[in-house]
């Protein structure tokens, strides 16, 4: 035996229904960013955000800064200074260069660094080492300090 159910009432009127934006809930899954540090045994691809991450703090710091305050704070990170290079911060006519380069040569390889404004402010790249045995083309300044 089957009973029907029926409700008799008026329609109701045609609202729509509300809608709700939920906002998207923390994933479970999500970790905690590990901070950036040097892995001496890896490529200098591998160290590139940890270079840039170095030269950022530098430029935050003071955002004039130039080749000696970039290498210090390498020096600071656990690069060695024995492999770095840095191109000069004034002209042979005593100018304010129109970019810094600097460099670290690194398990066969070289993170470059370059800052000013003919560079269109901070640059960086991972390159081969020259035929030399460095990094940077033309005149460097001894890192003497």
């Amino acid at each position: 035996m089957m009973l029907a159910l029926a409700a008799c009432s008026s329609p109701a009127p045609a609202t729509p229904a509300p809608t709700q934006t939920a906002s998207p809930a923390p994933s479970a899954t999500e970790e905690p960013v590990e901070p950036l540090v040097l892995l001496p045994d890896g490529t200098a691809q591998d160290n590139l955000a940890y270079f840039d991450s170095i030269a950022a703090a530098v430029l935050a710091a003071n955002p004039s800064a130039g080749g000696e305050a970039f290498i210090n704070a390498l020096v600071a990170g656990g690069f060695s200074k024995a492999d770095m290079e840095v191109g000069f911060d004034r002209t042979s006519v005593d100018l304010a260069a129109d970019s810094v380069p600097w460099a670290v040569r690194f398990n066969g390889e070289c993170l470059l660094g370059q800052f000013g404004p003919s560079s269109g402010g901070y640059q960086s790249a991972v390159t081969a080492m020259l035929s030399t045995g460095s990094c940077l083309i033309g005149s460097t300044r001894a890192i003497d300090w």
